[in-house]
């Protein structure tokens, strides 16, 4: 079979996934790397690391995929959202990728939103103003290191980082990673006049914005190297979180996409550009008529894991030597089922990481409201698990409130091994959520795109009848009633406890430098 192979660049894993028009993912595979965190607020890739990481994932699928007999018709690009680093005039990494995550420039988004230009920029852009959007984050280079920012020759994502290593010309990036840096308007198709002047950057700092269908090549050694023709087609593709919706066969009108992977969202595909007034909802391309509406948090399995790491000393079962950690986070939540709905009135705002969707607010904390001695451990991780999908209801409901229906939802990721995080999410939800049957939504949407880039997917709604369902969860109706009555509650919490968790963390001492573990990386 003709296959695609995608290169789905995540937070902590780099995944190779190769399918052909059948819709089968055929080969898999991940290379993993650590989320750095030199500093309170700070979260680091080593962007050189993501290079050799795209190399290394197409290297192993292209060998699989001959060893099936199969012949790779071209290479598809995915990539998370939001990162920035310095690149030479090379591009050449001058120095770590910024990611989401990072906080940094907390100031400088408030600082704009004060201005009260946040809304109008959100409008143009499809971006909020917020700490994760490289328009904040170039705007804390202009105020912290001047000098860098205007003699960085280039600055670029994710996207522009791994293009340098595999692709053989131009600086150029897609329409889709665009859009979500907060700099690219998406109604003219141009960079943004007043964000580059906010940013402090030349359009000619930045790359040449093009399709997601646009076919580069791939550099001769890398070809080579995976042993793939010469002129093989290198498909610049798009952002991770609308090829979600597409390799899980959310693209009809009314089915929603979830991805539970280290963060999460919730997106739906629209035919034109749409401006979220209130400023709750992100708008990002998947191709120049496809957008992605939605919301993304900061927090979901990374919760899990960090429940892992803090509450399992003395756990019954104990861990066995050079035991992984999904395996001692499958164990948590297996406890955690044991606690009833609500977790007995316990509330976990899950904020670790900050927050985004739906209120976009820079310096949020986490938090447990209401614990009583009877609370365990298994009330503690329950209520973070009931706290991320309490998070993407509060989107959901966004949603609704632009009278926009949604009828179903299909989820991604690695939490989706869970029957707690389903459950939970058809509950809050209060809608049937159908799992895809490959846990590689991101790279087989990659493909997906891919095939469609060279014209053997025309229509990219027949993607959906592709994608098996492996069953559907539908909420529990006591359940949903109960997460709907504690929402309110979420909200006033959060809004309540803010400034006082901000303070705090003024307080608290720096911590040591340190690295994040690989969390189950997906979309956001």
């Amino acid at each position: 079979m003709d296959v695609v192979i995608g290169i789905d660049t995540g937070t902590t894993a780099t995944k190779g996934v190769a399918a052909g028009i059948d819709g089968e993912v055929r080969v898999s595979t991940s290379v993993h790397y650590p989320l750095s965190v030199p500093g309170p607020g700070r979260a680091e890739l080593d962007a050189s690391r993501l290079r050799d990481a795209a190399i290394e994932a197409l290297v192993t699928v292209a060998q699989a995929v001959r060893e099936r007999g199969d012949r790779v018709v071209a290479v598809s690009l995915s990539a998370f959202l939001h990162g920035l680093a310095p690149l030479g005039a090379d591009g050449t990494p001058r120095g770590p990728l910024i990611t989401w995550a990072d906080n940094r420039a907390s100031a400088q988004s408030r600082r704009i939103a004060e201005t009260g230009r946040a809304r109008v920029l959100q409008a143009r852009t499809g971006t909020p103003v917020h700490p994760m959007a490289p328009l904040a984050k170039l705007a804390w280079w202009r105020d912290e290191d001047p000098a860098t920012l205007r003699d960085t020759p280039r600055w670029g994502g994710v996207k522009e980082v791994v293009l340098g290593g595999l692709a053989g010309e131009g600086f150029v990036l897609d329409l889709s990673v665009a859009s979500g840096t907060g700099m690219y308007d998406i109604h003219e198709r141009r960079w943004d006049p007043e964000a580059l002047d906010i940013a402090g950057v030349r359009p000619d700092q930045l790359a040449e914005v093009v399709p997601t269908t646009t076919a580069l090549k791939l550099h001769p050694d890398v070809a080579s190297a995976a042993g793939l023709p010469p002129g093989t087609p290198l498909i610049i593709g798009a952002a991770d979180g609308p090829l979600a919706n597409l390799g899980v066969g959310a693209t009809p009108a009314g089915v929603a996409a979830v991805s539970l992977g280290t963060s999460g969202a919730l997106r739906m595909l629209v035919d034109h550009p749409v401006a979220d007034q209130a400023g709750r909802l992100f708008c990002y391309a998947l191709t120049e008529n496809r957008w992605a509406l939605g919301g993304a948090i900061n927090n979901a399995g990374s919760v899990v894991r960090w429940a892992g790491q803090t509450m399992a000393e003395g756990f019954d079962r104990p861990a066995a030597e050079g035991e992984d950690a999904d395996v001692r986070d499958a164990a948590l939540l297996v406890e955690a089922a044991q606690a009833p709905p609500g977790s007995d009135g316990l509330l976990c705002l899950p904020y670790l990481l900050g927050e985004r969707a739906p209120w976009w607010r820079g310096g949020m904390r986490g938090a447990y409201l209401g614990l009583r001695r009877e609370h365990g451990r298994a009330h503690l991780v329950r209520a973070a698990v009931e706290g991320v999908c309490q998070q993407l209801a509060l989107v959901r409901d966004t949603f609704a409130a632009e009278n926009i229906a949604m009828t179903e939802v299909r989820a991604t990721g690695g939490a989706v091994n869970s029957g707690l995080w389903v459950g939970v999410l058809a509950a809050a939800l209060d809608l049937p959520v159908a799992i895809a049957d490959t846990p590689e939504g991101t790279g087989l949407g990659a493909c997906l795109l891919g095939l469609h880039a060279i014209g053997d997917l025309p229509d990219l709604d027949e993607a959906a009848a592709l994608i098996d369902i492996t069953g559907h969860t539908r909420p529990d109706p006591h359940d949903a009633g109960l997460y709907r009555r504690l929402r309110p509650l979420i909200e006033k919490s959060a809004e309540a406890v803010t400034d006082v968790l901000t303070e705090l963390d003024s307080l608290a001492p720096s911590p040591l430098p340190s690295t994040e573990k690989a969390v189950g990386a997906g979309p956001a």
